[in-house]
């Protein structure tokens, strides 16, 4: 008869970890429970889904460079009356990123866009969609310095094939015409290929064309976004102020 390190050996020869960590305690369940050869194969496959599952999304969060480990359910909505809760939980079911919907989030510093955005981010992860986070400022920095190497193509690629893009806080930026003329194309390729951005900026759309130009590109940029997007303005103090 096949003792238990023999078959851990296997399970962890084979690579399958789920399985490995939970051989004991199924087979201990098995004689207690008096479990069929199928309901043991059952609970171990079980086992090793849940693992892999796990490991995946472990996988996404990293890749995502998310900054904060912020949700929707411990967003104050309390704190900003101004938000319509069941419009911003009806977001979270991720139809938008179905529909390749962006959504745009404006509103004075501090008021919550960059933890809406983070917290519909992680839902979305969570349900097996793959995302990234950047600072705009950062994109730029990193779609301009793609040009000296010709790695822009490679990494247009790969930041349009993301279903969902993060982009935080347009609107303190220092940009030249390359940069300017990568960031249209990127947002060009995710508009064709019909991927969700969300977008976090203290500027209403007319304010754009103080930071983006030529005026023609922006026109350009703006239709595309536009098309389909969900506006969300935030009119309320300052979350980092303390609560009243």
């Amino acid at each position: 008869m096949t003792d238990l390190p023999t078959l851990q050996r296997l399970l962890q020869e084979l690579r399958l970890k789920g399985m490995d960590s939970a051989l004991e305690r199924v087979l201990i369940q098995a004689e207690q429970q008096g479990l069929s050869i199928q309901e043991i194969l059952y609970e171990l496959l079980l086992e090793e889904r849940r693992h892999r599952q796990e490991r995946s999304l472990s996988y996404r969060i990293s890749q995502a460079k998310l900054p904060y480990d912020w949700t929707l359910e411990s967003f104050p909505f309390p704190r900003q009356p101004s938000l319509d809760k069941s419009w911003i939980m009806t977001l979270s079911g991720l139809s938008f990123i179905q529909r390749g919907d962006n959504i745009v989030l404006i509103g004075e510093p501090g008021t919550g866009k960059t933890g809406l955005a983070i917290g519909l981010m992680r839902k979305a992860l969570v349900q097996g969609y793959r995302g990234r986070f950047y600072k705009v400022q950062d994109l730029l920095d990193e779609l301009y310095a793609s040009l000296a190497d010709r790695s822009n193509s490679r990494l247009l690629k790969r930041l349009s094939n993301f279903d969902v893009l993060l982009l935080d806080e347009l609107g303190y930026l220092t940009l030249n015409q390359e940069q300017m003329n990568m960031f249209f194309r990127l947002m060009d390729e995710r508009y064709t290929k019909g991927k969700a951005t969300m977008i976090t900026t203290n500027l209403v759309y007319d304010k754009w064309y103080d930071i983006l130009k030529p005026k023609s590109m922006v026109d350009a940029l703006l239709d595309r976004l536009k098309h389909r997007c969900v506006t969300i303005t935030i009119k309320g103090e300052s979350l980092r102020r303390p609560a009243a």
